[in-house]
């Protein structure tokens, strides 16, 4: 389980744009708790600790933990609006779970070994269908990334979602088994025997050149 970051927050009197212009003149981001069957509640948090954690990898995996006022509020970040021309935030949504809750979350997707496929080493080109899965989990075990080993992969070979070994607790939010990589043939793929060949000509070449190299120094 991820380790929550504590927020501090302070709650906003009622919604609006005027309120929410007012607390940004203070420094503050507008912000909405919502969730967990319970009423919303707006609140406002610091911006200079809001821009600290944004830009931070992970932020709408990591689990935070409100601190408004005395009261706890479990929470992930959903959604963030920005400026159009500062980039300033300007609200969040933050949403408040249980053990209990599952949500959908886009998780990326990373390649290892590439160096010891055999279809890659023959000159096939990796095509990555899906940079990212949608999976369903628990906020407290959201993986930061699945890993997919493409050792032994041939030319020809495609990956899909019920070939891996997915985290305890996420599953994917279809049943159907769609493809996320493939190992493509190259345009022109060399034969054994034309790299044989190749490598054959090559010490020929090599060899001639070192007595044409002797022949000119005895003469």
């Amino acid at each position: 389980m991820t380790e929550a970051i504590n927020i501090i927050a302070e709650k906003r009197d009622r919604a609006g744009k005027g309120v929410a212009r007012a607390a940004r003149r203070e420094g503050k981001v507008p912000a909405i708790i919502y969730g967990n069957k319970l009423d919303p509640l707006a609140i406002k948090v610091d911006e200079g600790d809001i821009n600290k954690l944004i830009k931070k990898p992970g932020f709408f995996t990591q689990i935070f933990a409100v601190d408004l006022e005395g009261s706890n509020h479990q929470v992930l970040a959903r959604d963030i609006q920005f400026h159009p021309v500062s980039e300033r935030p300007l609200h969040i949504d933050f949403y408040r779970f249980n053990e209990n809750t599952k949500i959908t979350m886009e998780i990326p997707v990373v390649f290892v070994n590439e160096d010891i496929s055999p279809g890659l080493k023959r000159g096939g080109v990796l095509n990555i269908v899906r940079r990212e899965i949608e999976l369903s989990c628990s906020p407290l075990k959201i993986p930061q990334e699945i890993e997919i080993d493409l050792e032994g992969t041939e030319i020809g070979e495609s990956i899909h979602i019920t070939a891996l070994n997915l985290p305890e607790g996420t599953e994917p939010i279809t049943d159907r088994d769609f493809t996320i990589a493939t190992v493509a043939a190259p345009t022109v793929m060399k034969t054994e025997e034309e790299e044989a060949q190749e490598a054959a000509d090559s010490e020929d070449s090599e060899s001639e050149a070192t007595e044409g190299e002797a022949a000119d120094a005895e003469g």
